[in-house]
């Protein structure tokens, strides 16, 4: 086991599963985000969140979630170093371009512009929420998350990274997505197409889905959590 997990293949498989596992919590962070659009002022997200946070499950996906990230990270570099290392001299192919994708070729970058954004998004949400107590549970009187998330989204220089980093996160998916399950064996020719139709997909979903959050409360402002009024 030890043999194949530091092997190229071995490598890529544990970037494929984190990857693939990580993708699973972009829908459910999705689906918690979309309880914003409620119009109820925050209160089905901050319940949503707050019942997250105390559920003994959601607290061991959550260190799962974390270590993934990492792991995720790590894997990539390491890939990446393996591949220039192998490759010293670089091709002097002028049609790249015409035997693999931008997504593909640009896999480290989008996922530093990602990773960028999970440090600042935790900064902003995780580490005010559960760790300072500056942003208080649904039934305290303070900041309530619901409305953290709207002051941010409302600020033009966090949206504006919100949304950028939303787009490159569309970039990472288009490729990472149909690579990891060809990575896990779905890479014949009958699978192939489909991998890539779903792949691009789940990025324009996901793309649109959290593209949505920063250009709403930015146009209509923090009163958007009661836009039903």
């Amino acid at each position: 086991m030890t043999k194949f997990l530091t092997s190229s293949l071995g490598k890529k498989t544990v970037m494929a599963m984190t990857g693939l596992f990580l993708c699973i919590f972009l829908l459910e962070h999705l689906y918690t985000n979309v309880q914003l659009f409620f119009g109820d002022g925050g209160k089905s997200f901050d319940e949503a969140s707050h019942g997250m946070v105390h559920s003994i499950i959601i607290r061991i996906i959550e260190v799962v979630l974390f270590f993934s990230i990492i792991v995720h990270v790590y894997q990539a570099v390491v890939l990446t170093k393996n591949n220039s290392d192998a490759r010293p001299v670089k091709y002097a192919v002028n049609g790249v371009s015409k035997t693999s994708s931008w997504f593909s070729r640009n896999m480290l970058l989008t996922g530093s512009i990602i990773l960028f954004f999970i440090v600042v998004h935790l900064y902003n949400f995780f580490l005010p929420y559960r760790i300072t107590g500056e942003v208080v549970e649904p039934e305290a009187q303070g900041e309530h998350l619901a409305e953290r998330v709207a002051a941010a989204l409302t600020n033009p220089y966090y949206a504006a990274l919100y949304l950028i980093s939303v787009l490159f996160l569309a970039f990472h998916l288009n490729h990472g997505f149909q690579s990891a399950f060809q990575t896990l064996g779905a890479n014949t020719k009958k699978y192939v197409p489909i991998l890539k139709m779903a792949g691009t997909a789940f990025a324009i979903l996901m793309g649109i889905g959290f593209a949505s959050f920063p250009i709403l409360f930015f146009i209509f402002g923090e009163e958007f959590l009661n836009w039903n009024l």
